[in-house]
């Protein structure tokens, strides 16, 4: 989102959604998975975040699984955290400037294991009755075209999933185009930590400004943010279900469920605390 006029983006879809739909429904009634292993069931070093070795893990161990979707320089979807490569795969560069092909000669964390696409993920969990939570990972403006790419590949995916961002962009293009996926508002307090965003951005994703135009499903916040007030007024005023990342210990997991909340956790079994 940096460097990207939010706002202005933002009211711009907000009046082409609004014109194409009419008044906007109240959020509906969402039932999640009880619980997501993040970025797959990874175990550094040995099975990095991200990679096929760690969503077969999931799989084996019963876990659904969130993920992250970039769109690549040719148009490829592929599942990746990070815009730059350089924490996973020791390159420097961004990820979008790449295609599939130099994509696929890199390796993630010292490991044998290649940058995933979108479609041997699927693949994998297709049959498996295990649901999966996917973030778009809009850069560089591409929020329109990476979510109308992921709509069209989750077409013919008949897997139980739901889709979430950071960006409310992307979260408005999906309401309009397919009204039937459900959507989560990812968010954190970056008036706190503002990761090169403007304040007026930081200010308005952290206080879920634009709820009432994307009419999220779920809202899921950075677990040590929990408290901020705008969170809180949209889970407890208005009943809107709650998703915390990332749980990365048992206690903050037990934390997470007494609250009501559903657990996005990383590098522990929940069902062995």
């Amino acid at each position: 989102m940096k460097g990207i006029s939010l706002l202005t983006d933002t009211l711009r879809d907000a009046r082409i959604m609004t014109g194409r739909t009419g008044r906007m429904p109240e959020p509906r009634e969402v039932k999640l998975a009880e619980r997501y292993a993040h970025r797959g069931y990874h175990d550094k070093p040995h099975i990095p975040e991200n990679s096929m070795a760690a969503f077969r893990r999931a799989v084996e161990h019963g876990f659904p699984a969130e993920f992250d979707v970039h769109m690549i320089a040719d148009g490829s979807l592929v599942v990746f955290h990070d815009e730059s490569l350089e924490r996973q795969t020791g390159v420097t560069g961004e990820i979008e400037d790449y295609d599939i092909v130099n994509l696929s000669r890199l390796r993630l964390e010292g490991t044998d294991e290649q940058i995933p696409t979108l479609d041997e993920v699927l693949n994998l969990y297709e049959h498996t009755g295990l649901p999966l939570l996917i973030e778009l990972k809009v850069a560089r403006g591409n929020y329109r075209k990476l979510t109308e790419a992921v709509c069209r590949r989750l077409d013919s995916y008949t897997g139980e999933y739901t889709v979430e961002s950071f960006d409310p962009r992307a979260l408005m293009v999906l309401r309009r185009i397919r009204p039937e996926i459900r959507r989560g508002q990812l968010a954190q307090d970056f008036i706190k930590n503002r990761e090169g965003l403007p304040f007026y951005q930081a200010v308005l994703l952290t206080n879920l400004a634009f709820n009432k135009i994307v009419q999220p499903d779920f809202i899921a916040y950075r677990f040590s943010d929990r408290m901020v007030p705008a969170l809180r007024i949209a889970a407890r005023k208005k009943g809107i279900p709650e998703a915390m990342w990332t749980i990365k210990t048992p206690e903050d997991y037990r934390t997470a469920v007494r609250e009501g909340c559903v657990p996005i956790f990383e590098q522990f079994d929940p069902d062995n605390m």
